[in-house]
């Protein structure tokens, strides 16, 4: 599936900002089952200095520094992504507690690289209560990709989508009590499940492709930026899951960055002088170029 991305935001300051130093994290990740054949970020104001570079875990990151006094802050990303089916998840997997023990002790570059995803991260901290939610779907002796394909469901039948009960900083914790939020909290809630139980998860952001209810256009803008959950396999590699769907990622999921939390893949962040309040305005259009 081909797709023309745009995502637009728009910062507005109460009080103007006289240098603001960024980093975009928007630019679609190539894999073997995605190309992204364009990309380009439009700033405005024209930035004084401008670096992209690729990031600790691959994601491509730009840097730019604006010098000249604004009360408005916009990013346009431009992209056409190819997207494939992604690999098939093997028929057997090994049990849930084999892939944990074993990452301990795994010195390729694969397990190494997948071993630093288990431990807790600045907005995620494993905790036993999540280990006893997911305990209801890792059973012992149970394999791996079932236990996880179950956790995914329960999470999905247990939290209800509520895009004004949280906020950005929202925790795991929170969530647990509040059984509702988005997607961002459904996967830090779903990687401290599986970190709980020492299990190797990362969490990845990107878009989904939505569709328009019978008998309506489809709204340009109207998508947004969605994420979800990726689990290490020995000998298999990466298993993504979305918990707030509760399917496995095909090419209707467009994969942009991935790392211990949202801290690590956030569209933008950065440091301003000035400002005061600001407000926060996101458009995203996914729009299918082929059928």
């Amino acid at each position: 599936m081909k797709y023309r991305l745009v995502h637009q935001t728009i910062h507005r300051y109460k009080t103007p900002v006289s240098v603001g130093n960024h980093i975009a994290c928007l630019t679609p990740r190539i894999l073997p089952w995605q190309h992204c054949s364009s990309h380009e970020l439009i700033i405005t104001p024209q930035p004084a200095t401008r670096i992209d570079r690729i990031d600790y875990f691959g994601n491509q990151l730009t840097l730019f520094t604006v010098q000249q006094s604004h009360h408005k802050l916009t990013l346009e990303s431009r992209s056409e992504v190819h997207v494939l089916h992604p690999p098939k998840w093997p028929e057997l997997t090994p049990p849930w507690e084999q892939v944990a023990s074993d990452i301990r002790t795994d010195t390729s570059a694969a397990g190494l690289d997948a071993y630093q995803f288990v431990f807790e991260s600045p907005r995620i901290r494993p905790k036993s209560e999540f280990a006893s939610y997911a305990r209801q779907s890792f059973t012992e002796g149970r394999m791996l990709a079932d236990a996880l394909l179950d956790l995914t469901r329960r999470i999905h039948e247990d939290f209800r989508f509520d895009s004004k009960a949280t906020h950005v900083g929202t925790t795991p914790e929170e969530l647990l009590r509040k059984k509702r939020g988005v997607c961002q909290d459904f996967a830090h809630f779903q990687v401290a499940c599986l970190r709980a139980l020492h299990l190797p998860a990362r969490y990845v952001s990107g878009y989904i492709r939505t569709y328009p209810l019978p008998g309506r256009p489809r709204l340009v803008g109207a998508d947004a930026s969605h994420a979800w959950v990726s689990v290490y396999c020995p000998g298999a590699g990466w298993l993504d899951v979305d918990p707030t769907n509760n399917l496995v990622p095909s090419d209707g999921h467009v994969t942009v960055a991935w790392g211990r939390d949202y801290g690590d893949v956030s569209p933008l962040r950065g440091l301003i002088l000035g400002g005061r309040h600001h407000t926060l305005k996101v458009g995203v259009d996914l729009e299918p170029l082929e059928a």
